[in-house]
């Protein structure tokens, strides 16, 4: 069945039925990025300190960081700062298998930079997630 096409007065998580702005809407490009540097430049930070800035450590402990963060906090450093978080898009527990698969998915770079028309990468749209504003 073809979907409705985008009008210029459809908004990012509209068709999920988040709001257009405020909380639960859907965190935007430029908090995201942020939220990423934040945590990226944390992570090397800590390579730097302990590990002499080895690329694979570094990987390592963003991957770390982020399934921790996300069991714990459902969001990461850089969200957190930002007044983002990660949420199922059925409502609800985050589960403990959801960070896990968004951070694999994330690590691998590409499902992370293809998008949707809710702004979704591709890492949040195949776990059932959606990252939105506090």
């Amino acid at each position: 069945m073809p979907t409705a096409p985008t009008t210029p007065q459809d908004w990012p998580g509209k068709r999920l039925g988040l709001p257009e702005s405020g909380p639960r809407s859907v965190g935007r490009l430029g908090r995201r990025l942020a939220a990423l540097v934040i945590d990226w430049g944390t992570v090397v930070l800590i390579s730097v300190a302990f590990f002499q800035y080895n690329a694979w450590a570094t990987l390592v402990v963003f991957a770390v960081a982020q399934v921790a963060l996300l069991l714990t906090a459902n969001a990461s450093i850089g969200h957190l700062i930002l007044g983002l978080r990660v949420v199922p898009l059925a409502g609800g527990y985050l589960g403990a298998w959801r960070p896990f698969a968004r951070t694999a998915l994330l690590c691998l770079v590409i499902p992370a930079v293809i998008w949707d028309r809710d702004q979704r990468g591709m890492h949040d749209r195949l776990i059932g997630t959606v990252l939105v504003r506090r």
